[in-house]
């Protein structure tokens, strides 16, 4: 009898279903959103919409739950196990169905008195009060339609001596506008001549490149690039006398829109700084045939000198579909640095690797690039396609794997 009753409620536990705990937005929603979404999702930021609050995040639950379940939202590029980056974008499994369970509940508030306080974000410069700051000469309009424009602003810096930037921080004057910012240095007066033969402040060119000898660069912005500060002992390097050449590339939006975009420098503090080096990996001869779906572009650089590599930019244009770098050491096993899977040309960033990776003298860097310019391919700018080659417009493409270094001689990290 006892051994039937014992039987009996082992049954009885394994068909009475497991109670669990509700998912609320101030217990198990709101520490996810503020880790990973609203460092964009807050007013004044390149969101289209705020989440810091529970209305907020009630508003989007149905979109942050598809959103996140695609994998689309937060926006990060690179595939799992092709290089481990600082400050990963990624929600785990558990994560992603938390948001779709709360979501489907009716995105219930819980205690909201107990919701964490949200992240404290710097109002104006992400970190904090800059060492200088620099701006667009004069505030620039922009005509409501036409083409896009690449205006290319002189900013002198009259250093009297070289100067070693460690962080780079760009506000877009007009972010309706506004599609990316690039920081070129200039030390012959090239871009001073230029600008003096065009009528309008600055100087315009007809694609992506500044159309004139540089010296180096200083990053730059474009939508979801987050400043980053270079580690210890490494700085862009600032050579004394140099003018920024600031390219804003602009969209035109239908109405007059007006821009004064300004640059916040953060110099390196330490005794000796290493220059950073931005080298790459790159192919400009190819033509992609019209129709082709998946056609592939190569390119590789050898590192000449023992460095280490602190990060890696992808860069294609609108027929870009997805691109993966290799280093492959003179002795050991590849080294499997990112893949971008599904690119995309409005959500481009520059990936910082936790730990820098050396890469001994005689090391290949080596990518290979897929490319649809086919009809199905809804980014394709041409309808019909047509062969595409390397171009500056945005109609052109490129392939280019750009390589964040500096001597391994100059610099050793800190462990």
């Amino acid at each position: 009898m006892k051994k039937f009753l014992f039987i009996v409620l082992a049954l009885a536990a394994m068909i009475v279903p497991c109670v669990q705990a509700e998912i609320t937005y101030s217990k198990d929603i709101a520490p996810i959103i503020q880790r990973e979404c609203q460092s964009c999702h807050r007013q004044g930021e390149v969101a289209p919409f705020a989440l810091t609050d529970y209305q907020d995040a009630k508003a989007w639950a149905t979109e942050i739950a598809e959103y996140t379940k695609a994998r689309l939202m937060p926006p990060w590029k690179p595939a799992k196990g092709f290089g481990h980056f600082k400050n990963e974008r990624r929600l785990s499994e558990k994560e992603i169905q938390m948001l779709t369970d709360w979501a489907e509940a009716g995105a219930p508030a819980g205690d909201l008195s107990k919701t964490p306080p949200n992240p404290k974000f710097h109002n104006g410069w992400k970190l904090g009060d800059p060492d200088h700051i620099v701006e667009m000469p004069v505030e620039y309009e922009i005509e409501p339609e036409g083409e896009d424009e690449y205006r290319h602003f002189i900013i002198p810096t009259n250093f009297d001596t070289d100067m070693f930037v460690q962080a780079v921080d760009v506000q877009p004057g007009n972010r309706k506008t506004v599609h990316h910012v690039i920081l070129y240095l200039d030390t012959k007066g090239q871009g001073r001549e230029r600008a003096a033969k065009d009528p309008k402040p600055g100087y315009v060119t007809e694609g992506t490149g500044p159309g004139i000898d540089i010296a180096g660069s200083l990053g730059g912005w474009a939508p979801g690039l987050q400043p980053y500060v270079l580690p210890e002992g490494v700085g862009y390097l600032l050579p004394k006398g140099a003018d920024i050449v600031m390219q804003v590339h602009y969209y035109r939006t239908g109405h007059t829109e007006h821009d004064q975009s300004r640059v916040a420098l953060y110099f390196n503090k330490t005794e000796k700084t290493a220059p950073l080096q931005i080298d790459s990996a790159i192919n400009s001869e190819f033509k992609i045939p019209a129709g082709e779906k998946k056609f592939a572009v190569q390119a590789s650089r050898r590192v000449k000198k023992d460095a280490y590599l602190l990060a890696t930019m992808p860069h294609m244009h609108l027929l870009g579909r997805d691109m993966q770098i290799i280093a492959t050491p003179p002795t050991g096993d590849p080294i499997e640095l990112i893949w971008i899977q599904d690119w995309d040309f409005n959500w481009q960033d520059i990936y910082y690797y936790r730990k820098p990776i050396f890469l001994p003298a005689g090391t290949n860097v080596s990518l290979v690039a897929h490319f649809d310019n086919s009809a199905s391919n809804p980014a394709n700018p041409h309808n019909p396609p047509v062969p595409v080659g390397w171009g500056d417009k945005t109609t052109d493409e490129m392939c280019i794997g750009f390589l964040y270094m500096v001597d391994a001689g100059e610099y050793q990290p800190v462990e």
